[in-house]
């Protein structure tokens, strides 16, 4: 994050009129579909947050991806119009991310990933998010991908807490154990 405290102080304010209105999902809706494409197009982040483009061409090109969302909330709207004139469009990714932490903080959910060496069957992937959700205390949202360089066995990450129990981080434990004992 390279604006960690303006994007905090944004999302805050967007998080606590989400939670008076109970729009956590609808803002959330229009604040990835707006960062995705400022992070994935680099000439729309040049458009919106380049000092040498006047305001009124950055709110036209913020109109245009405003356009693009099916019905935002008015709400989201004058939030975004607002970014632009105060020239902190640049900064939208990073209140987008900061907003989802905000709201997994309220919801009780927390984001976890596991990379396996080959593709999760769903019944496997639902015991694992089972298991997850148990030993955290939280709903877990789960994300999966496959890494064939790990050999076998999966590691799960959630929040804080890796558990690795890939088949290549035991053969390099055993590795250094036989390394030791030389």
């Amino acid at each position: 994050m390279r604006n960690t405290i303006l994007a905090k102080r944004y999302a805050k304010a967007l998080f606590a009129v989400g939670k008076e209105e109970n729009a956590f999902d609808a803002y959330g809706k229009v604040l990835n579909e707006i960062s995705e494409v400022i992070v994935s197009v680099p000439e729309v982040e040049d458009a919106l947050a380049n000092p040498m483009y006047p305001v009124d061409v950055r709110a036209k090109v913020m109109e245009h991806l405003i356009s693009q969302i099916q019905a935002p909330p008015q709400v989201m709207v004058n939030f975004l119009n607002l970014l632009v004139q105060k020239k902190r469009a640049g900064v939208l990714p990073d209140i987008a991310e900061v907003f989802r932490m905000m709201v997994d903080v309220e919801m009780n959910v927390c984001q976890g990933s596991v990379v396996t060496a080959t593709e999760l069957s769903g019944d496997l992937q639902e015991k694992l998010q089972a298991t997850l959700e148990k030993i955290t205390g939280k709903k877990v949202v789960l994300s999966t991908q496959v890494d064939p360089a790990i050999i076998g066995g999966m590691v799960a990450k959630v929040g804080d807490l890796v558990l690795d129990g890939s088949l290549i981080t035991q053969l390099k434990g055993l590795k250094e154990s036989i390394k030791g004992s030389e």
